[in-house]
């Protein structure tokens, strides 16, 4: 499926511009933390995802967290999202039905 290539930054000029190593950027890769998609031999991210990959940058360069740690933290953070939704869904449920 091709994607228009508004929406997708080389990860070459992505790296440059955060000043980053391509390796840093494969490994988040190899950790299922992001995709990055090939068109025509050049590796692309979705800008969709910029948010996210700039968190993992800041875990990274700020608190020298390996792809390994960023994983194990984007993981609970996710539990922990999930955990709230269910407890507002919860607390909502209870104020409908008060006994």
């Amino acid at each position: 499926m091709l994607m228009k290539s508004d929406k997708l930054i080389p990860v070459d000029q992505f790296c440059k511009l955060y000043e980053i190593e391509f390796s840093f950027v494969t490994a988040l890769e190899e950790h299922g933390l992001i995709e990055m998609i090939s068109m025509e031999q050049v590796r692309y991210l979705d800008i969709k995802h910029l948010r996210s990959i700039e968190k993992m940058i800041r875990l990274h360069h700020d608190l020298d967290i390996n792809p390994e740690g960023i994983d194990v933290v984007f993981h609970l953070l996710d539990r922990i999202e999930k955990l709230e939704t269910e407890l507002t869904n919860l607390r909502n449920q209870l104020y409908q039905h008060p006994e």
